[in-house]
């Protein structure tokens, strides 16, 4: 028994070999990720392809950050997949005539329409990775990528990102939100550390000053849905509260992500200027506690709901994994950071909850969505789409803080 829970706690070999079995295992399932053309297939549940599925920039990006990452780990096959995954990027799902990056393509060859800011933002992160990772062709994209993104997504004067366009980047939507310029904050961490280039950091905190500032003044629940006046809009989808990227209320996940965020670039920026640091950490602290107090076993049973009305109770009571990789992730770091033993306790909570529930044993990967009395469902995220949140939660654990996954990996095997 005792053995058994050390697995389980920050900061022991035991923990650190478990996370080596699940990221390892995680790698070997995804193999069967890339359509002929490179785009990824979804996967269901024993990792089969499912060829009659759209296939979506968004997972194809984080599949090309995957396994970018899993060449730096001795990963076996994983050049050859990130090279799979790039040729979807820079083939089918680029749109040579308009410029950018189709969300997506149907199982009969069309595209999927519009020009979303969520899918540029992760062709930036997968483009960031591959290039750390020395495969051909990367840094034209991430270079092309980042010019796109600057034309087109970003408003300097706001300092934040705009959401969706249609295909011809013609007419831009009213629709303002934070989901995709969240991501936005990953893709230019990870651009600041792969490349050098501090103003794509410095962009990413005028992100973060504004969503600090809404999320203090809603008891640090964050809104997620604007106007384009950037006006919340808390009552946005009250009518369709469990819509995959735009639901109701306020998303736990999402202030725990921003936690994780927010810690990495403050120790990023501020790491020498200890009251300033102090200021961003302890919002983050604000955010994540928020965030599990109202979602962490919020009907008595284990697991993050997904979603909450503006009073913390639950509206949608289903787990979604990637909530889950994201507590590990961001109680590990506020650890890390503050030393602070209760983030420690809840790590250790989250990792039992993940062997004893989300795992699956059986077939490999962890369960996608789970109803509150620990079913596997799937209304929202049928099958086990990509490997980036589980897979991600294998190694920030135990990776510097203030750098992103890739660059922190790719310093960390090379002794940097």
């Amino acid at each position: 028994m005792q053995e058994t829970m050390k697995k389980y706690q920050i900061d022991t070999e035991e923990n650190k070999a478990f996370l080596q079995e699940i990221r390892e295992n995680l790698l070997a399932f995804g193999h069967r990720f890339p359509s002929p053309q490179g785009s990824s297939y979804y996967l269901g549940d024993d990792g089969t392809p499912w060829t009659d599925h759209k296939r979506e920039t968004w997972i194809t990006c984080r599949m090309a950050h995957v396994y970018s990452i899993g060449t730096f780990l001795g990963h076996a096959g994983s050049a050859e997949l990130a090279d799979a995954a790039l040729k979807g990027l820079t083939g089918e799902l680029h749109d040579q005539a308009n410029g950018g990056w189709y969300p997506g393509i149907n199982p009969d060859g069309s595209i999927l329409a519009d020009k979303q800011c969520y899918a540029h933002a992760f062709v930036i992160l997968a483009a960031s990775s591959a290039m750390l990772a020395g495969r051909a062709g990367a840094e034209h994209l991430l270079d092309e990528a980042l010019e796109l993104f600057e034309d087109k997504f970003w408003n300097e004067e706001e300092g934040l990102a705009c959401d969706t366009w249609n295909t011809e980047f013609t007419v831009l939507d009213d629709y303002r939100g934070l989901n995709a310029n969240m991501h936005t904050v990953e893709a230019f961490l990870a651009t600041a550390d792969a490349t050098g280039r501090e103003q794509y950091r410095s962009r990413a905190g005028r992100i973060i000053d504004h969503v600090i500032r809404w999320a203090s003044a809603n008891a640090w629940r964050i809104p997620e849905h604007f106007t384009k006046e950037w006006e919340p809009m808390l009552e946005y989808n009250k009518e369709c509260p469990a819509d995959p990227f735009k639901p109701y209320g306020a998303t736990p996940g999402h202030g725990i992500e921003w936690a994780r965020l927010i810690t990495q670039w403050a120790l990023s920026v501020y790491g020498e200027d200890q009251e300033m640091l102090k200021t961003y950490v302890e919002a983050a602290e604000k955010l994540y506690r928020r965030a599990i107090g109202d979602a962490w076993t919020a009907d008595g049973a284990r697991g993050i709901v997904y979603t909450t009305d503006w009073e913390g109770r639950p509206v949608i009571h289903d787990r979604m994994h990637w909530t889950l990789a994201e507590a590990i992730n961001t109680s590990a770091v506020l650890y890390h950071v503050t030393s602070d033993p209760a983030y420690a306790s809840d790590y250790a909570q989250f990792m039992e909850y993940l062997d004893e529930q989300v795992l699956d044993h059986v077939n490999g990967s962890w369960f996608h969505q789970m109803n509150e009395r620990g079913e596997v469902t799937g209304s929202v995220w049928p099958g086990k789409s990509d490997l980036y949140h589980a897979f991600q939660a294998t190694l920030i654990p135990y990776c510097r803080p203030e750098v992103s996954v890739a660059s922190a990996v790719c310093r960390s095997c090379m002794n940097v």
